[in-house]
């Protein structure tokens, strides 16, 4: 069971989540910036300070999305680094309980498990003190790496969308994975 202190929503044994804040601006756009190779043609987070606090505005005041960043406890860039971020958008409650999750791994970080560990945070943090039932992950088909980390967590493949999001001047086909509470335990 992962332990929480004052700084971190979660910890793992490397990384804790924790939501986004105005303060995080020059260091989360720096690290954006050092990860645009890693990014292209999938993912595009603000690359500006003034883009950083428009999007960080809209995690933090908007009930209907939560942003987390996924932090290292310690590493080669220090201790509390942004390794990483994950969101969940179009938070639905009533009935449906469920969100979106979208994510990026900063390229520091790329390919140590890192944005795993912190999914499965986000995960809990998501069924438990947030009482979603239901997460989702649009990916598109070429994007391996973030189809991977949504297996490793426990999503499965639930369909194909063709055309389904607006991203980079093109409508793009999406698979559509998904993970209940009830997955997660049963897991």
């Amino acid at each position: 069971m992962p332990h929480t202190s004052s700084r971190y929503l979660a910890e793992g044994p490397r990384v804790g989540i924790r939501h986004f804040t105005h303060r995080d601006g020059a260091e989360f756009v720096a690290r954006v910036r050092e990860s645009k190779d890693l990014h292209h043609p999938w993912l595009f987070p603000p690359d500006s300070i003034q883009a950083y606090e428009a999007y960080a505005g809209r995690l933090i005041d908007d009930p209907a999305r939560a942003g987390f960043l996924v932090c290292e406890l310690d590493g080669p860039a220090g201790p509390g680094a942004i390794a990483g971020f994950i969101n969940i958008n179009n938070i639905v409650g009533g009935g449906f309980q469920c969100g979106a999750l979208g994510y990026g791994a900063f390229a520091h970080a790329a390919g140590r498990g890192l944005m795993r560990e912190g999914l499965d945070l986000v995960v809990g943090h998501a069924f438990g003190p947030m009482r979603l039932h239901r997460l989702e992950i649009n990916v598109q088909p070429g994007n391996t790496a973030s189809i991977n980390l949504a297996k490793a967590a426990g999503f499965r493949r639930e369909g194909f969308s063709p055309k389904m999001l607006f991203i980079d001047g093109a409508w793009r086909d999406h698979e559509r994975w998904a993970l209940t509470a009830e997955m997660r335990d049963a897991g």
